[in-house]
């Protein structure tokens, strides 16, 4: 069965054709990085008009590297939500019109839980396991026991870990994206040089697996002098591993606690913070825990990951009428 996906639900222009939910015949990503660079973050306007003059050609290069037609698709999954609106509704208006005139079956794909399922496009994976999807705006840390059911254990409670890696990298001028730009600047940097206060959340006495980024991000930006140590120069490579040591281990504290808790020993991560080389490395060398990632392809938006979510949909008979409209929140989560 081969599925056609579309993504455009940010700044990526993406189509992908992936066989029975697991074998990626092509995937094709027109970034816009380079054209929302100056801003130092996505111009929602911007991004909605260059989908409409890409995704025609993206699409037609996906079915041309896969070497089918549209006769050859059994099925058009699209991201329908979340996401900037307006660029959302390009890639939902193209999928019906799509689909109307190739008389394909069509379904609508919540980004977020394809980000979940991206790993698995890679490697199989048994359900229960304990799921972090960091991507964008999104932190989240739930309980998967199945590939759209999907149990919200804890979030954050302000900016996502992406937004404040976004946020601290504007300020010093390390570059766009921010986590990339954090990423890169870390590895060659001493993360002692820095003690950022790191909160741990309780809901009266009892633990919580949310998380806060705000003041992270504005003791970085606002209150530097009050936690660099003296005995360390003052370096963009030292502040960048400070802060991303802080950021990791706030994520990564919550995750274990969540898998403790839970008894589930299986962590499989999603989105574009994902791709975090110290994230991985805290993860992939704890001892107890089998931990699987995307390939670094697959952990920003993309097509395959929204093909392959989509065939699990269309195999179980999930069917998307021409009135399927886009939407910016995220839906269809359960919080425990």
């Amino acid at each position: 069965m081969l599925i056609l996906g579309i993504e455009s639900s940010c700044d990526e222009c993406a189509a992908a054709v992936v066989r029975d939910g697991r074998q990626i015949l092509s995937n094709i990503i027109a970034s816009q990085v380079e054209l929302h660079a100056r801003w130092s973050g996505v111009v929602p306007e911007l991004a909605s008009r260059l989908h409409a003059e890409w995704i025609q050609d993206v699409v037609s290069q996906a079915l041309a590297a896969a070497n089918c037609t549209m006769a050859d698709i059994d099925g058009i999954a699209v991201t329908d939500r979340p996401g900037l609106v307006g660029a959302l509704l390009v890639g939902v208006s193209f999928a019906k019109a799509l689909a109307w005139s190739c008389a394909k079956p069509l379904v609508g794909v919540n980004h977020i839980l394809a980000h979940l399922y991206a790993p698995l496009l890679a490697e199989p994976v048994e359900y229960p396991f304990i799921g972090l999807i960091v991507s964008g705006g999104h932190s989240l840390i739930c309980r998967a026991d199945g590939f759209d059911d999907i149990a919200i254990l804890g979030t954050t409670i302000d900016d996502a870990v992406g937004e404040a890696f976004d946020k601290v990298a504007k300020h010093y001028g390390f570059g766009y994206p921010g986590g990339v730009a954090i990423d890169r600047l870390a590895r060659s940097g001493d993360a002692r040089a820095c003690r950022f206060p790191v909160p741990f959340l309780y809901k009266g006495k009892h633990k919580t697996y949310d998380v806060s980024y705000s003041g992270l991000k504005t003791a970085a930006i606002r209150q530097l002098d009050q936690f660099w140590n003296p005995a360390y120069p003052r370096t963009d490579a030292n502040l960048a591993a400070a802060f991303e040591k802080a950021a990791i281990d706030m994520l990564c504290g919550k995750l274990l606690l969540a898998a403790e808790d839970t008894g589930i020993k299986t962590i499989v991560a999603g989105g574009g913070v994902a791709a975090n080389s110290y994230l991985r490395s805290v993860l992939a060398n704890h001892p107890s825990l089998r931990c699987f990632f995307p390939p670094l392809a697959l952990c920003g938006d993309n097509g395959a990951m929204i093909a392959g979510l989509g065939f699990r949909l269309l195999q179980r008979g999930d069917r998307a009428g021409l009135d399927l409209n886009a939407s910016p929140r995220v839906a269809g989560f359960r919080r425990t």
